[in-house]
């Protein structure tokens, strides 16, 4: 483990890599290194192959027994990626993998804030005890993660989505695919997720499955062609994203267009059958196991509904659903601007950022002991359902009860009870911006976190608020002729959710999730107006939070070309900045014009063209393989082999004793 770390080191010193206090800094160029690397394990792989092989007819010694089944397992191995196909099979283990390890995160992180809530409950009656045990118990957790982050592989911290974007787009990030990295997300995530703060999984999850199918690639004999391959390695990496936001939220279809959005730049269409098989695998083997060994009776979706379906809204409300869309596009930028200047503030503040790196465990103390004193029960937290974990209040606010008038019966009662302690609308609104700035703050803390569901409930609470104001004004419901047809809040949360998750992450493919959230379709209209009103004000103001995290932690970026009247960048065309005098290679090239080319110039890589009239270009050949193929052929071992064998000639020729023979054998 030491020479692995001094080895990560080393790379990431390369990079000019400087791990700060809430996010790493890249003050290298990237690019640069990329190509780098590249020529270095091209020369490597070169230099593999000239080895001479070794002699015929010599095998490594084994046992009968594992000979034999060497030779069965080969021949298995080829009838059955022969007739199913390599690539099915590694995208149906990989969707099993993930399942099985979404959910035992997923028992253990329900068991550990369920044991916060026991703790405070069991302690009824002794106000000190308890706000003690609801400080202590998060401070554990988080603590624990930002330690076992920062020793195991700090690259786990984040969220992972904006590297894994920096990655398909072919920039090398090898220490973000490791095997300490996987260890240092699941073990990290899971302990930050169980301390009951606003951080969510969605993220580091798509972060988790590519670095499976990295690891799987690497590790099962017969998948080395899709790692070895640079071009089915990303294909199969744009499938583990898929996997890993289906297997977040079993939502196979949202999780591929998700994916789509936010990690590609530009998708192949034959990669979309990948990411589909993947994502449905993963979606069916983590609800099987929600069956079998949860309380669940069937497949089903994973906040499910029950919204009318006859009616479920008025055309009348679809003011009311666009108001949500407008107010959620704001309400995205501000907190992804939010989030940047918190993350740009610490690093001006250069003392203080130098006091807390070398005491790394103030900074997530400050923020752990700030949220949970106002989320707690008995202060702040009663009036905004502090005491309620983030999927209890996902269930809450999507529930088909209306909370500010109406006669409720006793499960109903009991169910909302928190949300009624003085206001349903002021519990609400206090929620709504509570919940804001925590997650905005939980973002920056060192350990592996995702933004996803925070924003997800926020976008909810927003949505549930309108449509209690919907149901206070209209308690009658909305008049279609002779019939009244009541409002249904549960709706207009579902409606904020997907618009607030969208405006923050620029994605549409937040509406299919939804849907698939809550097994119904039923608003499928209202969503989709609220995410495009949303996304639309959202990208004229901010870049979406992952692209923000890219330009914090400066990576590769490329940014959208901005269609203005005063901007001519679409009117530029390719003869106006290529390079017009070249050096190139042809199959006429002789050894003296590749010599003085190699001397003269310093490309990384040469066109190949048919001949100096024609300039028919044929393709390009890399600088690393020419200075190889000349070394072969001209360089210093060569010109010795002619010398090496005239000198043996005149040995043979010369007429020796026994004596000498045998001496010349020893030598």
């Amino acid at each position: 483990m030491a020479a692995s770390t001094k080895k990560q080191k080393a790379g990431e010193q390369q990079l000019g890599y400087q791990q700060t206090l809430m996010y790493g800094h890249y003050s290298k160029d990237l690019g640069d290194f990329a190509r780098k690397e590249a020529d270095r394990i091209r020369q490597a792989k070169l230099e593999e192959e000239s080895k001479e092989a070794p002699p015929p007819g010599f095998k490594r010694y084994e046992k009968e027994w594992v000979t034999t089944l060497r030779s069965y397992w080969t021949w298995v191995a080829q009838k059955f990626f022969g007739n199913v196909g390599e690539d099915w099979v590694f995208l149906l283990i990989l969707g099993i993998l993930m399942a099985i390890l979404s959910f035992v995160m997923d028992y253990c992180i329900f068991r550990s804030q369920e044991a916060r809530i026991w703790l405070y409950s069991e302690l009824d009656g002794y106000p000190a005890a308890q706000f003690a045990a609801w400080l202590i118990f998060p401070l554990v957790f988080i603590l624990f993660s930002t330690g076992f982050t920062q020793i195991v592989s700090p690259q786990a911290i984040g969220s992972g989505i904006p590297e894994m974007k920096t990655i398909l787009r072919g920039v090398v990030l090898k220490e973000y695919l490791t095997f300490r990295t996987l260890v240092s997300k699941v073990i990290g995530l899971t302990s930050s997720l169980g301390s009951g703060l606003p951080l969510g999984k969605e993220g580091p999850f798509v972060h988790i499955a590519s670095i499976m199918a990295t690891l799987l690639s690497k590790l099962i004999t017969s998948f080395k062609g899709i790692y070895e391959n640079e071009s089915r390695k990303s294909e199969m990496l744009a499938a583990a994203c898929a996997v890993g936001v289906g297997c977040s939220f079993a939502a196979p279809i949202g999780g591929v267009l998700f994916s789509i959005e936010v990690t590609s730049t530009y998708f192949a269409v034959k990669n979309y059958w990948r990411g589909f098989f993947a994502a449905v695998c993963g979606a069916i083997v983590f609800r099987l196991l929600s069956v079998w060994f949860a309380d669940e009776e069937t497949i089903t979706a994973l906040f499910r509904t029950s919204f009318p379906i006859d009616f479920p809204f008025d055309p009348l409300e679809l003011l009311a659903f666009s108001f949500i869309g407008l107010m959620c596009g704001f309400m995205g930028a501000l907190f992804v601007f939010m989030h940047r200047h918190i993350v740009f503030f610490n690093r001006r503040q250069k003392r203080l950022n130098y006091f807390l790196q070398r005491n790394r465990f103030i900074y997530p103390t400050f923020v752990v002991v700030l949220i949970s004193s106002v989320t707690f029960p008995l202060g702040l937290g009663k009036y905004m359902a502090g005491g309620i974990t983030t999927s209890q209040a996902i269930n809450e606010l999507f529930s088909n009860v209306t909370w500010c008038c109406g006669d409720l019966s006793v499960d109903n009662e009991h169910l909302i009870n928190h949300w009624r302690q003085y206001n349903v609308f002021f519990s609400l609104s206090l929620y709504i911006v509570m919940m804001f700035w925590m997650s905005a703050i939980g973002q920056t803390i060192p350990i592996a976190a995702g933004v996803f569901i925070p924003v997800f409930v926020i976008g909810a609470a927003f949505g549930r608020l309108i449509g209690e104001a919907m149901a206070a004004i209209f308690p009658l419901g909305i008049r279609m002729g002779a019939t009244h047809y009541t409002i249904v809040p549960g709706g207009y949360a579902v409606v904020g959710a997907a618009a607030m998750a969208g405006s923050v992450t620029h994605t549409i493919s937040t509406s299919v999730i939804v849907f698939e959230l809550t097994g119904q379709i039923s608003h499928v209209l209202p969503v989709m107006v609220a995410v495009l009103i949303s996304n639309a004000i959202a990208n004229l103001l901010q870049p979406s939070i992952y692209d923000s995290i890219i330009r914090i932690k400066n990576l590769p970026f490329l940014p959208d070309i901005i269609s203005t009247k005063k901007s001519k960048a679409f009117d530029i065309s390719v003869e106006d900045i290529m390079v017009r005098q070249t050096s190139y290679v042809t199959l006429k090239t002789t050894y003296r014009e590749l010599k003085e080319l190699l001397y003269t110039t310093s490309f990384r890589s040469y066109p190949l063209v048919d001949d100096q009239d024609s300039m028919i270009l044929l393709g390009s050949v890399q600088r690393s393989e020419l200075d190889y193929l000349y070394t072969k052929h001209l360089g210093f071992e060569r010109r010795l082999k002619p010398v090496k064998a005239a000198a043996l000639d005149d040995i043979i020729s010369i007429p020796l004793s026994r004596f000498q023979v045998e001496r010349l054998i020893r030598l």
